[in-house]
């Protein structure tokens, strides 16, 4: 039995590199979807993001999503 190190090592590559991209894109949705923080001195109320951020994350979560179920079709698909 032989082992291919070139296709080991191109699959290894291709999951780390997809890996780190989708979860920098969930942290972008969290990241549009979260509070901003108050400042010393400011109203005790946080500000809420706004529409375009709102946008963006919701975005960002809509390409997750559709990266797990491909990820989801390509294992049962027969």
């Amino acid at each position: 039995m032989t082992i291919d190190w070139a296709a080991l090592g191109q699959v290894f590559g291709v999951t780390l590199v997809v890996t780190v991209g989708l979860v920098g894109l969930f942290t972008v949705g969290i990241v549009g979807t979260s509070r901003k923080p108050v400042r010393e001195g400011e109203a005790a109320a946080a500000t809420a993001p706004g529409a375009g951020a709102r946008a963006g994350a919701l975005a960002a979560f809509a390409l997750c999503a559709a990266a797990v179920a491909y990820g989801i079709y390509l294992i049962v698909a027969a």
